[in-house]
């Protein structure tokens, strides 16, 4: 509407001769800001409907209401018939004119807690005054804004094109339906502004002075206020939780919060984040240009961002002390608990064990409310609790769980999308429930299809934990406890080019040749299969040296075995440069196991051969896993596929961790305890010793090193047969600043 228009407006229905005309940002109405010899008024335009106009009318009734209350708000100015609402039916429009709020947008104040409080103590009187006025057009009203509905933005969710930004409003919305849905009945409900952002709350002198815009208020849950005054407050802050607990502290000192409402407040103030995101998604559809969009949305990423790395514990605790409310003391004494019913052989990670109470992607969060960065769990691959994996599992179980004595489409759908990974002739899957049992079924494949029993087996290799995987597992028979080897076995050593005898370029052709002269002195041709991981994870996260599989794998076929690739820790893209480990050899095994990240914590696994060696195996004996490829397992496995192509989890495996092993390899000149970096993508192994020269190991200090990496709320562990090698495998959205983050601390810890 152009300035001469609303000048005649003006002139007609309000004797108002304006001396300046200025366009306001407007979602529902046209606005703008009217300037008249001294006076200041906001004229906002709308199309009429029925709807429109009553919804108007009641903001008045509301505003009217509350003009009592010692604050500035705006005020409808009467029109010069007397009415506080103008139509022009012939233009299909009506407008008001209200009084113009003067002062500070907190938005151009640099927020302290005492402004938070202040805050607080401001909407705590308005919410006082609110939970007594009724008015039956607010309360009919349904917005995509309120919270009450939050889930129907859902509905937006693909308009979210970044999938690493998507998957944290799913997250946060998969919270919502699992643990905030049941306690919605709980929460008080009333009439609210609904809109307290820092572009509508106004300061005078540094004091809370009022607040602007009215056309958002809803009957909705009270704890909204908070939470949407929370949300804009603590963008852009240092220190969100300690601000927003001061909003708290004031908001009760007026009107006491109930205990459920300051339970759920950390997930409606991350619902007001999704809500904002996702609305702002959809709409830039239809406003790509909006700088108003633009700059609300990216705030909201910020905060919604740094949201997963905070404990709803820990932020639960703050707030409810600042509304004076008492914090329950733990009553579980798990370790107790623990100690009663599971046996000792189930080991504890750590001198001071975690509780852990929840997660979120590289995130795990613990009883004493703090946020744990993970830079182990390799299980999780596409980070813990994705909400595709989540959702891919529930919506299965929901339809259909059953076993591959059925036909159902799940199977078939999961097996060529994991088959598509690798070389064409490796077209056979075996899916079984656990990476013991993939190598159990590995072993008797081979052995079936060979006729042969001997096994070649690595020093120092891993392989399960069922009584034949054992058996080719050193790290099991070979150590404390363990049974030795079974005349079966053939062990050959470890090709570790760091502290074994051959270490030069060309120690990979030296510990095959080895290979050769121990199969020629035990072989007596009856192999039935060589079987290695390509990095040795247990051995200390040791790659076998280069070449060495190049050459060991045409002597092990000579002699008529089968050659099996462990990928168990190695595959799904944790390499980077290579979604397989076997790719980093140059090299196709007969045979791939694979388990742990293949289900991103379900348990599931699985076994990749050809057609010729599965053929054997259909002698008679039917095969058979209860669980093995039931439908949702193959959904899971299917979403976790999904997730590492569509958010490129590879190729951040690799660009994070060449980041990775490059600060790390940065502390070795001042720090010389670093014995060597090892690995690839995010893969990785610190080898920590006494001396670099004599590479003698040091376990204290590498137990030192994680158990104060625990203390700083860092996850890693160790292996190794010296108990000395730092190892890191995270999930891989782990990204350059956990691994800054992590060397950071490391640095301070060597000192």
């Amino acid at each position: 509407m152009n300035k001469v228009v609303i000048q005649d407006l003006l002139n007609d229905h309000y004797d108002i001769v304006p001396t300046d005309i200025s366009k306001m940002e407007g979602y529902d109405s046209l606005n703008y800001r009217i300037s008249a010899n001294d006076s200041r008024y906001t004229l906002k335009i709308y199309k009429y409907t029925d709807h429109s106009y009553k919804d108007v009318q009641a903001e008045n009734y509301m505003i009217q209401s509350l003009a009592h209350i010692k604050y500035d708000l705006p005020s409808p100015v009467k029109n010069a018939e007397g009415d506080k609402l103008t139509v022009i039916k012939e233009k299909g429009v009506f407008f008001r004119l209200l009084s113009y709020v003067d002062g500070t947008f907190l938005s151009d104040f640099s927020c302290t807690k005492d402004t938070a409080k202040d805050l607080g103590v401001f909407l705590g009187k308005l919410d006082t005054e609110l939970l007594q006025i009724r008015n039956a057009n607010i309360e009919s009203r349904k917005l995509n804004w309120d919270l009450h509905y939050m889930l129907n933005s859902e509905a937006y969710i693909d308009d979210i094109k970044n999938p690493t930004k998507k998957k944290i409003v799913a997250y946060f919305l998969l919270q919502w339906k699992t643990f905030i849905i049941e306690k919605l009945p709980h929460l008080r409900k009333s009439i609210i502004h609904n809109d307290a952002n820092d572009h509508n709350v106004l300061l005078t002198n540094g004091k809370i002075s009022g607040i602007i815009d009215f056309g958002d208020m809803v009957h909705s849950y009270l704890i909204n206020e908070l939470a949407i005054a929370a949300s804009y407050l603590a963008m852009d802050i240092e220190d969100p939780i300690g601000l927003i607990a001061s909003l708290v502290k004031g908001y009760n000192e007026v009107l006491p919060l109930q205990r459920v409402e300051i339970e759920v407040l950390y997930y409606f103030i991350a619902g007001r984040l999704c809500t904002s995101v996702l609305n702002s998604a959809h709409s830039k559809l239809e406003k790509p240009d909006s700088d108003y969009i633009t700059i609300s949305e990216q705030g909201a990423w910020d905060l919604l961002e740094k949201w997963i790395t905070i404990n709803p514990l820990s932020v639960k605790k703050k707030w409810l002390k600042a509304a004076n409310l008492e914090i329950a003391k733990s009553e579980l004494h798990l370790r107790k608990r623990r100690d009663l019913y599971t046996p000792k052989a189930l080991s504890l990670s750590y001198k001071r064990p975690f509780h852990m109470t929840g997660a979120a992607f590289q995130y795990m969060y613990d009883g004493e409310g703090h946020a744990i960065l993970d830079a182990y769990n390799n299980i999780i691959q596409v980070g813990h609790c994705h909400p595709r994996v989540v959702a891919a599992g529930q919506k299965a179980m929901a339809r259909l769980n059953t076993n591959t004595r059925y036909l159902y489409e799940d199977l078939p759908r999961y097996s060529e999308h994991l088959l598509s990974h690798f070389p064409d002739h490796l077209n056979k899957v075996f899916l079984v429930n656990s990476g013991s049992a993939a190598s159990d079924l590995a072993t008797r494949l081979a052995q079936t299809h060979t006729g042969n029993r001997k096994m070649v087996v690595v020093e120092h290799g891993y392989h399960g934990n069922t009584k034949m995987s054992i058996d080719i597992s050193h790290y099991k028979y070979g150590h404390k406890g363990g049974q030795g080897k079974e005349d079966h076995i053939i062990q050959v050593p470890m090709p570790d080019a760091y502290r074994g005898p051959h270490r030069g370029g060309d120690a990979g052709t030296q510990y095959a040749q080895e290979v050769n002269q121990i199969l020629s002195q035990q072989a007596n041709e009856d192999i039935a299969a060589f079987i290695a991981e390509p990095i040795i994870g247990c051995g200390g996260q040791v790659p076998l040296a280069k070449g060495y599989l190049s050459q060991v794998y045409p002597q092990i076929r000579k002699e008529g075995g089968l050659c099996i690739s462990d990928e168990v820790q190695t595959g799904f893209g944790r390499l980077g440069k290579w979604f397989w480990g076997f790719e980093m050899h140059e090299v196709v095994p007969d045979i791939v196991i694979l388990g742990k990240p293949i289900g991103n914590g379900h348990p599931m696994a699985a076994v990749v051969t050809t057609s010729k060696i599965a053929e054997s195996f259909n002698n008679g004996m039917e095969f058979f896993s209860s669980f093995g490829g039931n439908p949702v397992s193959c959904a899971i496995g299917d979403a976790v596929l999904s997730v590492i192509e569509e958010e490129g989890l590879q190729q951040n495996a690799t660009s994070v961790g060449a980041h990775l092993t490059n600060l790390i390899s940065d502390l070795q000149s001042d720090h010389p305890c670093i014995g060597d970096v090892r690995g690839e993508g995010l893969f990785l192994g610190v080898d920590i010793v006494k001396d670099p020269i004599t590479r003698s190991p040091d376990e204290p200090l590498a137990r030192h090193i994680v158990n104060s990496l625990r203390e700083k709320n860092i996850l890693t562990s160790i292996d190794g047969p010296h108990h000395n090698v730092i190892k890191i495998k995270p999930p891989l959205c782990f990204n350059q600043n956990n691994a800054e983050r992590l060397v950071d601390e490391l640095k301070l810890i060597l000192g």
